[in-house]
């Protein structure tokens, strides 16, 4: 289902609030695309009052920008999906506008007014305390289906074929606000990768991001030139198609570097044998946590660089193509959803 598509009425029965931060509209888009409903999606901007506290801003439009406010009109809608902190209050003044009728479910914490929300979902490893209104889901939604993986599947193979197999793609992210992408990282991560493409046979499918930095993307350049194993790189300024979603259909193999909630949780959504390469300093403890769930539910395995080599064969070298449940987080929150709008009548 697209966005901004209206109902046989021509009424919006769904919102997804969408503010500048990819990773929560991602979230918030993968839920309403999970409930297979029309949806309008409303780009949100804010100035410089959203830093403020949800305990301030409260019920309010306080920190939205002029032009985003002209988009929040009657009628309001019967359901509203946002994620992240500062869609909060938001979503909580278009409640009240609608004298209470509007439900609202807020992906992650929102900080504030919990009463308030209809539905809170937020993933296992943030530790909320259980409420009537709190959904605790494996991990963060995502918009990677496995009718997405088919479609993209087909649509990228034509473009690896005749690479030998195992495809082992190489998923790198980057610095965050609190951890830092080191050039040793960067040399670890790719060398592991090449050491099991060589022992294995196969080819590397490899991709940076915005965060990974120039220097690190250019060392992972250099070190991929010089390995002889059969790769593709995907540079985060390259100007061709992005292959990431052909890269999670077709891999037989992923690593994907800790940093990142939504990648690790994207990764394991696909059914190729997910290693997540989290050494110390590359991930904040609430990514740590994630990832020890996503282990004890079977979705995703550490990569277990610096163990001891088993008959001369370093073991991050012996990656195995393992099959587990496809990661589908925005499914339980498009139930409770439904379940919602169903209630309303």
């Amino acid at each position: 289902m697209t966005d901004n598509a209206m109902t046989e009425t021509g009424q919006n029965r769904i919102w997804v609030l969408a503010d500048d931060r990819p990773g929560n509209v991602n979230q918030a888009v993968g839920v309403a695309e999970a409930m297979a409903c029309p949806f309008k999606r409303i780009d949100i901007s804010y100035g410089g009052a959203a830093r403020l506290p949800n305990f301030i801003r409260r019920a309010s439009l306080l920190g939205v920008t002029p032009r985003s406010r002209e988009k929040l009109q009657a009628p309001w809608p019967d359901l509203v999906i946002a994620a992240g902190r500062r869609t909060a209050p938001v979503a909580r003044w278009i409640k009240r506008q609608s004298g209470g009728k509007t439900r609202i479910c807020q992906i992650m914490r929102p900080d504030g007014g919990e009463r308030e929300f209809d539905l809170i979902a937020v993933p296992a490893h943030d530790g909320v305390r259980p409420a009537e209104n709190v959904l605790e889901i494996p991990g963060a939604p995502h918009r990677i289906s496995e009718t997405r993986l088919v479609l993209e599947g087909k649509a990228w193979q034509g473009k690896f074929q005749g690479m030998p197999r195992p495809l082992i793609a190489l998923i790198v992210g980057g610095s965050t606000k609190k951890t830092r992408f080191t050039a040793a990282m960067a040399r670890d991560v790719t060398e592991t990768a090449i050491n099991a493409a060589r022992y294995n046979g196969g080819s590397l499918l490899v991709t940076t991001s915005r965060r990974t930095g120039r220097e690190n993307e250019a060392l992972i350049a250099e070190l991929l030139e010089k390995a002889h194993v059969p790769f593709h790189l995907h540079g985060w300024n390259s100007t061709e198609d992005n292959p990431y979603f052909g890269f999670l259909a077709l891999a037989d193999i992923l690593i994907v570097t800790g940093d990142s909630v939504s990648m690790c949780c994207e990764a394991c959504a696909a059914l190729g044998g997910v290693y997540i390469y989290a050494p110390d300093g590359i991930a904040a403890p609430r990514h740590r946590r994630l990832h020890q769930n996503l282990f004890d539910r079977g979705f995703a395995r550490p990569l277990a660089v610096g163990e001891l080599p088993v008959n001369d064969v370093p073991s991050v070298t012996r990656l195995e193509a393992f099959r587990h449940p496809s990661l589908q987080p925005a499914r339980l929150v498009a139930q409770r959803c439904l379940e919602l709008i169903g209630e309303r009548g």
